[in-house]
C-alpha cells in the first residue's frame, strides 16, 4: 500500500504533464470562446442564446438554426458517424447566414468553431435554413 501511494505522489505517469493544468486552462478558455459565438449566433438567429451552454439542446437548437430535423441529434451521438451530420450542419449554418459552404467547412468545423464567432459578433444576418431554402 506504501508502495502505491509512493507511485501516485511520484505522479511516475509520462502523460501527466500533457494533461496538466496548462492544457486544462486552454480548453477552458476554448469552451468560452465557443459559447461566446454560439451564444451571439442564436440570438440572431431568434433563438435564445442561453442554449449555447445546455449541453444537448444546444446541439438542438444549431440543428434548427441549419434547417435539419431534430432526429439528426441522435446521429451525433454515434462515433465517426457524427463527423458526417458536423460538417453538413456547418455548412448549411453559414449558408443560412449567406456564406459559402467553403466558409462553413474550414472556419467551422475544421478550425474548432471560429466561424461561429464570425457569424455572431460579425454583420451577417440569419436569413432562414439552408436546408429548408434547398425545398422551398
Amino acid at each position: 500500500m506504501a508502495s502505491m501511494i509512493a507511485l501516485w505522489q511520484n505522479n511516475t505517469n509520462p502523460l501527466s504533464g500533457l494533461f496538466g493544468t496548462g492544457f486544462l486552462m486552454f480548453a477552458l478558455v476554448l469552451a468560452v470562446i465557443a459559447i461566446l459565438g454560439w451564444w451571439k449566433m442564436f440570438e440572431k438567429a431568434n433563438e435564445p442564446g442561453w442554449a449555447a451552454i445546455v449541453p444537448i439542446y444546444n446541439v438542438y437548437i444549431l440543428l434548427k438554426i441549419a434547417g435539419r430535423p431534430g432526429w439528426w441529434l441522435i446521429l451525433y451521438c454515434i462515433p465517426l458517424i457524427n463527423l458526417i451530420p458536423a460538417i453538413v450542419v456547418a455548412i448549411d449554418v453559414a449558408k443560412a447566414f449567406g456564406q459559402s459552404p467553403m466558409f462553413g467547412f474550414f472556419l467551422n468545423f475544421l478550425f474548432g468553431g471560429i466561424g461561429y464567432l464570425i457569424l455572431g459578433f460579425g454583420n451577417y444576418q440569419y436569413r432562414r435554413p439552408a436546408a429548408m431554402a434547398a425545398t422551398a
